[in-house]
């Protein structure tokens, strides 16, 4: 019997399946060696991949490891998932699963523990803010991202402007000799809607005014509250997207495992017991042969040879 009629008669792998886990995993995996491709090149230009012992002189988040990070893990779930699903491979599938299955039991995890330890987790972010508050000049990428924050979240520093005081470039002791001395970055600024061109220098002097008179050119709310405002004014949106990755992720992991499950039942379709096995299973028996040492008398007069008895398998 031809392979074709196994699979028609017997078992058979889901083409629905397996083309959309791949088609799935391919746009996964190219979107995770994109990532890859920019986290390197950004690397590349800063000369940390000259120079390796850079990653650690950093003293703030360099926002290049998400996406070396990020990119990584998307790759190596997506190439596992691509060729595991177009080859049928069911190591490069459980591994797919069981990395997916990881992921979101941590992600659930971290969940339920900001959950209950509300306030450990905002003074690890206030910890975080100020490490980064104070390597503002130390990486462009990192600064851009505070910048970012600030102006997006209309905010100053971790709790207030003070908190500039953190780096040796804006801090207000008398022996700083920088320009930026008892200031603040530009993206503190409130903005002027008259002005099309950024005042980077808006911010120099700022806090050597009254605390009564900064509110007229920068934002005075730090970024920890602001941050806390904005997720409870967005928290359907928040939690809906956290749904959203989940259910994916659920998804993914129930498809690589029905595959799994089709590739071994087909294989065990394709693969019949030895024929000793299948002898003894088989509701067939040998034919017993009549060895009578007298033999019996034909109708013909002749000698019939010994006698085969038959028995039926039923």
């Amino acid at each position: 019997m031809s392979r074709k009629h196994h699979h028609l008669k017997g078992a058979e792998v889901s083409c629905c399946v397996k083309y959309f886990l791949f088609g799935f995993n391919i746009l996964f995996w190219l979107l995770g060696a994109a990532f890859l491709a920019v986290g390197l090149w950004a690397w590349a230009e800063k000369g940390v991949l000259s120079n390796l012992s850079t990653i650690t002189d950093m003293g703030g988040l360099d926002p290049v490891w998400l996406f070396i990070v990020v990119g990584g893990v998307m790759f190596i779930l997506g190439f596992a998932g691509c060729i595991g699903a177009l080859r049928e491979n069911t190591v490069l599938l459980k591994f797919f699963s069981v990395f997916l299955g990881l992921i979101f039991f941590l992600e659930l995890t971290a969940g339920v523990l900001a959950f209950v330890f509300k306030d450990w987790l905002k003074d690890q972010l206030n910890f975080f803010i100020n490490n980064n508050v104070k390597a503002y000049r130390d990486d462009i990428d990192l600064q851009n991202l505070i910048d970012f924050a600030q102006e997006y979240w209309s905010c100053c520093g971790a709790h207030g402007p003070d908190d500039w005081d953190l780096n040796i470039y804006f801090n207000c002791t008398e022996p700083n000799p920088s320009r930026e001395r008892c200031g603040v970055p530009f993206s503190c600024c409130v903005k002027d809607p008259a002005e099309d061109v950024i005042n980077t220098q808006c911010g120099y002097d700022v806090r050597l005014q009254k605390e009564l008179d900064w509110q007229k050119y920068i934002h005075t709310k730090g970024c920890v509250g602001q941050f806390e405002k904005w997720l409870q004014d967005n928290l359907i949106i928040v939690a809906g997207i956290f749904v959203g990755v989940a259910l994916l992720q659920i998804f993914g992991i129930c498809l690589a495992q029905n595959l799994v499950s089709d590739v071994k039942a087909v294989k065990a379709w394709d693969c019949p017991l030895p024929l000793s096995e299948w002898l003894n299973k088989a509701p067939y028996k040998r034919p017993v042969f009549n060895l009578s040492p007298h033999p019996a008398v034909g109708s013909r007069g002749g000698l019939d040879g010994p006698k085969k008895t038959w028995i039926p398998p039923f």
